[in-house]
């Protein structure tokens, strides 16, 4: 993500929604991090180092369709998805890790 405000509005509205749906299930706190500093490249690379196991990226057409971009950090692979299906299953894509089910065609 950039450091635009109308990104980093949303990209903030996204992470509370996750922190809140997190309390629910974690006592001991976030396991979600947020970060503008970088390019979406060097941030990723960073995240992969210290075994990150997916990100979620806010881009332009998160702001036109209210869509994000997850990557898994194994298979690399990517998937855009609603953010409403987000946060439907990640609790259960954080917690199970054999979870595979949001990057299945």
């Amino acid at each position: 993500m950039q450091k635009r405000d109308e990104l980093v509005t949303k990209a903030e509205q996204v992470y509370e929604q996750l922190q809140q749906a997190m309390k629910k299930y974690n006592s001991m706190g976030s396991i979600i991090e947020f970060d503008v500093s970088s390019s979406i490249g060097q941030l990723y690379r960073r995240q992969d180092e210290i075994g990150t196991p997916f990100c979620i990226t806010i881009d332009y057409d998160t702001l036109k369709d209210d869509t994000i971009t997850i990557r898994d950090r194994d298979s690399m692979k990517q998937r855009r998805l609603p953010i409403q299906q987000l946060l439907a299953h990640a609790l259960d894509f954080i917690y199970d890790p054999s979870t595979t089910s949001l990057f299945s065609e």
